[in-house]
């Protein structure tokens, strides 16, 4: 079993429990209290880089990153810096977070939130989008062709934006064959956790210029930043070096805007 074998399998069964507290129609209901979704794709086609701050306490990878008591706290500082989206990690096993994390973000800013997350079926949209979530994660690696389009389908008739995230070039095509309008290449191979820093600038030409591509993974700095937009990124998404800086603000600010 790979290590996203494991995650995912956690997760289903916390899904599970979850499921048998709150019903998808209860959920469903819950929508229309619910603002309505906040569109990032203007700011990550705008020049210059775009930065997804991520709010993650641990990973698998790494163990304990930060001690986040206040998300919020976090988030306005991501926001006060330029942050164009916060990521907010709501797995629990391996990362610390929950739905409450997002719930506590989207209280306290006004940019767009993804929800990121092992999303394996429509219930975690719905979840998502009730918790006020604005974009959600889908990982190929993790889903079969036609659970992949049911799940994208699903998230933008929600009114999600979705980052599709993929690892190598066959996950690439199936990404760009879905017409994924944000597509996500992550340095890190989610089934051995190890960083190969050559993945985005081998994968970024597959993906046609038109969509928006993302950049994960082994940014820590504007000089990151840099290479990545060279490559092609227009945005960044970037945790660990954020949450282990003492001024998250001024690191989100010198990581927005980089030109090539």
């Amino acid at each position: 079993m790979s290590v996203l074998d494991d995650i995912v399998a956690g997760v289903r069964i916390d899904l599970a429990e979850r499921e048998s507290r709150t019903s998808l129609a209860d959920l469903r209901a819950a929508l229309a209290d619910v603002d309505p979704p906040r569109d990032p794709m203007p700011h990550f086609r705008a020049p210059g880089s775009s930065v997804i701050a991520e709010v993650k306490r641990r990973s698998p990878s790494k163990g304990a990153l930060a001690d986040i008591p206040d998300p919020s706290e976090l988030a306005q500082r991501y926001a006060a810096g330029g942050a164009a989206a916060i990521s907010v990690l709501t797995e629990q096993r391996r990362f610390g977070g929950s739905l409450d994390d997002l719930r506590a973000v989207r209280a306290a800013v006004d940019v767009p939130i993804l929800r990121k997350d092992f999303i394996v079926t429509t219930y975690q949209l719905v979840e998502a989008r009730a918790a006020g979530a604005d974009l959600a994660l889908l990982i190929v690696a993790a889903l079969d062709d036609d659970t992949l389009r049911r799940l994208h389908d699903d998230a933008r008739e929600l009114g999600l934006t979705v980052l599709v995230e993929v690892h190598d070039e066959a996950e690439t095509a199936r990404a760009v064959d879905l017409g994924a309008e944000l597509v996500g290449v992550n340095a890190r191979n989610l089934k051995t956790l190890e960083i190969h820093a050559d993945t985005f600038g081998r994968l970024a030409p597959l993906v046609p210029d038109d969509r928006v591509k993302v950049a994960e993974s082994g940014i820590f700095g504007p000089v990151d930043v840099k290479r990545f937009v060279s490559e092609g990124a227009r945005a960044v998404l970037v945790g660990e070096a954020l949450v282990k800086d003492g001024d998250p603000q001024a690191a989100v600010a010198e990581m927005t805007g980089v030109t090539a």
